[in-house]
């Protein structure tokens, strides 16, 4: 099983040779392709053949690209994940519309329990409340308890003042987590065949990853408690930040009772999704858990 995320950081030409991905800028570094997971390429300075962009892509290794600001901007996602892609994607527009509210409303479940076990001995009455919108949620979250939810979640990880929107330090780490965690789930559903586009409750059309945008949501508060970690006077997002939220693919979770590193549970979770939706049993579906 691949597990390496290799981040490229300056100036450097990336090749191929006999199964390696070779690195070279000072010195010459090899890396085997059968480790790689990710490679994320966070310098513009950074030039590649087009024989590892090819094999890179037939390993299905995702590759994220970052901007000047170092911040990731577009990823590759092969045009064909599996063999039978057309039967998937066939599926995937015929998913049934009311269970697709059962497995949107399991979802919206995991994520607001998730939230509360990470801020239960931060805040014992914002745990508890958030505890009574999982109990009081109904299918398809029509009351919009998941934005109830977040409103106190975010209050008491970052403080009253706090606002998603606004530009600050914060947000930035979280959004430059998100993405990293969302460009995963973009590799495995292009791995099995569905697209990224079509989404279970997300539909932005202009929003080319709506299904991968659903799937993120129980998965969030990992990366939120990473940056809250970092105490009340984070005041700068620095490389250094920016390689824990990198590392956080590599952390081990569980998932069915055992420990596995996160991108191998990540797989597994997604993949329980689509069974999920395809088989018409919420009881395949099987969440991530995490510290």
């Amino acid at each position: 099983m691949s597990w390496r995320v290799v981040v490229i950081s300056k100036r450097a030409k990336l090749e191929y040779k006999m199964n390696y991905l070779v690195i070279r800028d000072e010195e010459v570094v090899k890396v085997h392709l059968s480790e790689i997971n990710t490679l994320l390429i966070e310098s513009t300075a950074v030039s590649l053949t087009t024989m590892l962009i090819s094999k890179l892509q037939e390993r299905k290794i995702k590759v994220i690209f970052c901007d000047c600001n170092r911040n990731p901007e577009t990823e590759l996602t092969p045009c064909y994940g599996c063999h039978n892609s057309v039967e998937k994607i066939r599926s995937q527009i015929n998913w049934d519309d009311e269970y697709k509210k059962i497995v949107w409303t399991a979802i919206v479940k995991e994520k607001i329990t998730n939230q509360a076990n990470t801020i239960k001995f931060l805040k014992p009455d914002s745990y508890q409340l958030l505890i009574n919108y999982v109990d009081t949620l109904e299918l398809n979250d029509p009351t919009n308890r998941e934005a109830h939810a977040a409103k106190v979640y975010f209050n008491a990880m970052f403080g009253s003042k706090f606002n998603r929107k606004e530009k600050s330090c914060v947000n930035a780490a979280l959004n430059y987590g998100y993405t990293i965690i969302l460009s995963a789930i973009n590799r495995e559903i292009a791995c099995c065949g569905y697209l990224t586009q079509l989404g279970i409750s997300h539909d932005n059309m202009f929003n080319p990853f709506n299904l991968s945008s659903d799937l993120i949501e129980p998965l969030r508060p990992l990366v939120d408690n990473k940056v809250c970690s970092w105490g009340e006077e984070y005041d700068e997002f620095t490389p250094s930040h920016k390689m824990e939220l990198v590392n956080l693919l590599n952390e081990k979770v569980k998932f069915d009772n055992k420990r596995f590193h996160f991108l191998d549970a990540l797989g597994d979770y997604v993949k329980s999704i689509f069974r999920a939706l395809e088989s018409k049993d919420e009881s395949l579906i099987r969440f991530i858990a995490y510290d």
